[in-house]
């Protein structure tokens, strides 16, 4: 309220500033009388220059004095006939006053019929009480609550997955673990929490994430997202025998025409034995056998082969497929954007086989400045 009132005294400061030149009074006009008499003054001088030269005689300017002076103070005598000095006509003394009154009168007579003028300004506490749709002041109301009750479980299994599309990957992982902590673990929990380790590796699924991705699958076998998940990770960490028998599980407990039929099926295609640039059996079973560090070694080494054979044999897409993915699992995202600008380049974005390379790419994370 006040502020209201506030704002209707600076109008009214503002609009009398601008009309403050209309009120001063205007100079008063020479009236027909004053021009009279100075007039009569002027034959006075001229009696007076006259009588010098000789061109009139004594008597003559005796008389001729006597009758102008009687002019003089008959003009000077009468009343003025023009305004003074204070006036003002009364229609331009109420134009001004309404013009510096009106516009508060009428916003603060607007403000106390439409508005609340009793209610007073609302604080944070107050705008979070009745967030409405405003997503940032439902996650500030949630913060402030799981601030003051850590341990409200479900508060944490409410914010997590908002924080989840927000982009605040490392907010939406303690969110989920609180949830998993408090209330237990569920297959969206679990799965959630997977999925946010995810997208903060870009697209790179983890041991832990596929770990989480695996007890989902164990309390919903038929979660097919979880068992996507899991299978990727296999592929990705190279175990691919065992990433094509999670795929072929895919697709066998698919419905006929799913949405994610295609995606399983190029999987498939990669990972089958058969598909050129891929390890063979007895490659897989000497990598068992090695350390993690000769098993890097040799997994790099497979992955150098496959590029050279590309440069000589570039027409084979199951092997551009795999030499992005591999370099992306060997932490090589400048190799991996390399090996992908290249394949576009001998299947164009707009054929199949260029969008199985699209697709693979924003999988991945390497869609963004690459494929339009």
């Amino acid at each position: 309220m006040i502020f209201w009132i506030l704002i209707a005294v600076l109008t009214a400061g503002v609009a009398g500033l601008l009309i403050a030149p209309l009120m001063k009074p205007r100079p008063q006009p020479t009236t027909a009388r004053e021009d009279e008499a100075a007039v009569y003054r002027d034959q006075m001088k001229e009696i007076d220059r006259d009588l010098a030269l000789g061109l009139l005689g004594e008597k003559e300017a005796d008389y001729a004095r006597a009758e102008i002076g009687r002019r003089l103070l008959a003009a000077t005598d009468a009343p003025q006939r023009g305004l003074t000095p204070a006036a003002l006509p009364r229609p331009h003394r109420i134009t001004t006053l309404l013009v510096i009154l009106c516009p508060p009168i009428v916003g603060l007579a607007g403000y106390l019929m439409l508005g609340s003028p009793g209610m007073p300004d609302q604080p944070l506490a107050a705008r979070l009480a009745n967030p409405g749709n405003n997503i940032e002041l439902l996650i500030a109301k949630a913060e402030r609550h799981l601030a003051q009750n850590p341990n409200d479980g479900a508060g944490w299994d409410l914010l997590a997955p908002i924080y989840m599309r927000s982009g605040r990957f490392a907010d939406a992982d303690q969110a989920f673990r609180n949830s998993i902590r408090i209330l237990g673990a569920t297959p969206q929990r679990l799965a959630g929490l997977g999925e946010t380790m995810v997208a903060a590796n870009q697209g790179i699924v983890t041991d832990e994430a596929r770990g989480f991705f695996e007890k989902a699958v164990e309390l919903e076998p038929g979660n097919m997202r979880s068992r996507f998940y899991v299978a990727l990770g296999l592929e990705q960490a190279g175990r691919k025998p065992e990433a094509l028998a999670a795929f072929n599980a895919i697709k066998r407990d698919s419905p006929p025409g799913a949405a994610w039929e295609s995606l399983v099926n190029q999987h498939i295609a990669a990972n089958s034995e058969n598909a050129p640039g891929n390890p063979s059996a007895a490659d897989v079973a000497a990598a068992q056998n090695l350390s993690g560090q000769d098993r890097q070694a040799m997994i790099a080494g497979m992955v150098e082969s496959l590029a050279e054979r590309l440069k000589s044999d570039p027409k084979n897409i199951e092997g551009w497929l795999r030499l992005v993915r591999s370099y992306m699992v060997l932490g090589r995202e400048q190799d991996a954007r390399n090996a992908l600008q290249t394949g576009l380049k001998t299947f164009p974005a707009e054929t199949d086989e260029g969008q199985r390379l699209v697709a693979l790419a924003r999988e991945i994370g390497l869609g963004e400045g690459i494929v339009q």
